[in-house]
């Protein structure tokens, strides 16, 4: 038999570290559905601003903390779905023009997934992440959209269970 071989999920000799915006989802292992509160929702309230569970709350917490501890990164935008996340990443110099010791992307996500775990007492991740590089403002825009846009289209979501 076979053994199945990964497909690398980076672009291959790209720097990730440079500055750069990017679009990354991080799904829940099983694609369990941890990060919303289950508090019934109904057809009179279909689009009503998910309520997050204990454990979305700490991802909340841990997305926000991503700038605190990289002061050249800034999640522009994001939104924590059921069973998975969505950041848009700006990675940029200092204010002052310096270039600094900027951490890979994989560096942050794999913080951020270190944070929650440890903060619940376990991990709920899914290995790895998928990310975009975002190239140009209109693609930008694309993705704002999106990610704005994703929790009241969740029905329509590739990782929506029927649930």
């Amino acid at each position: 038999m076979e053994m199945l071989t990964r497909k690398p999920m980076r672009l291959q000799g790209y720097d990730y570290s440079q500055n750069g915006a990017y679009f990354v989802t991080v799904c829940v292992k099983n694609h369990n559905l941890l990060l919303w509160a289950n508090v019934g929702a109904d057809i009179i309230r279909p689009h009503e601003t998910p309520i997050l569970s204990e454990y979305g709350m700490v991802v909340d917490e841990a997305i926000n903390r991503i700038a605190v501890c990289y002061p050249c990164i800034k999640v522009d935008k994001y939104c924590i779905m059921s069973n998975h996340i969505h950041l848009l990443i700006l990675m940029s110099l200092d204010d002052s023009g310096r270039i600094i010791s900027a951490p890979t992307l994989s560096i942050i996500i794999g913080q951020m997934k270190r944070f929650v775990s440890k903060k619940i007492g376990f991990s709920f991740w899914q290995k790895s992440f998928f990310e975009h590089i975002i190239r140009n403002e209109k693609g930008y825009q694309k993705i704002w959209q999106y990610i704005d846009e994703n929790p009241m289209k969740w029905e329509l979501d590739e990782y929506y269970d029927g649930v």
